[in-house]
């Protein structure tokens, strides 16, 4: 079983939609049980609270349910129990690697856009939280293609 955890900084726009994106496209391929998939954060104030209800809207518009609470990442739980950690963008994955102790937990963090299988100006998963309904469609255009290249990514290193 792989165990696949996004982060990003609150846990409540962009992780929890691309862990919704992975469900949704795992439950398509008929692989669902093969796989754990979470989100959690790298800032602990929105604990416990619902995403963001405009990157909730703008997912259900696409079909996918966004309905994770958030959740802080937690260094001493999350490295060991994930084989891959996904940062969202360069700021999480430093924050990550800050966190890491070992070169083992270290080796396990990538972030999201490695896995965007054509060329694009976007380096990152922009975090849509201060802009329009733009900004969230934006992010969910990009988390659909990253989650499709982290799967062909993921059944070729099986």
């Amino acid at each position: 079983m792989k165990k696949v955890l996004f982060v990003c900084l609150g846990n409540i726009c962009r992780s929890p939609a691309a862990e919704a994106i992975m469900k949704s496209k795992l439950r398509q391929l008929g692989k669902e049980r093969e796989f754990v998939v979470d989100s959690a954060g790298t800032y602990g104030g929105h604990a416990g609270a619902l995403p963001d209800e405009r990157m909730r809207e703008q997912a259900r518009c696409r079909g996918y349910v966004v309905d994770s609470r958030s959740r802080v990442f937690y260094p001493s739980a999350d490295f060991p129990e994930f084989d891959l950690i996904v940062g969202m963008d360069n700021q999480n994955v430093a924050d990550l690697k800050r966190l890491a102790i070992h070169a083992e937990e270290r080796g396990k963090i990538v972030r999201m856009m490695d896995f965007f299988p054509e060329k694009t100006p976007y380096q990152e998963i922009p975090d849509p939280y201060y802009e329009g309904p733009e900004g969230f469609e934006l992010v969910l255009d990009l988390l659909e293609k990253a989650v499709d290249g982290l799967l062909e990514y993921l059944q070729r290193n099986e």
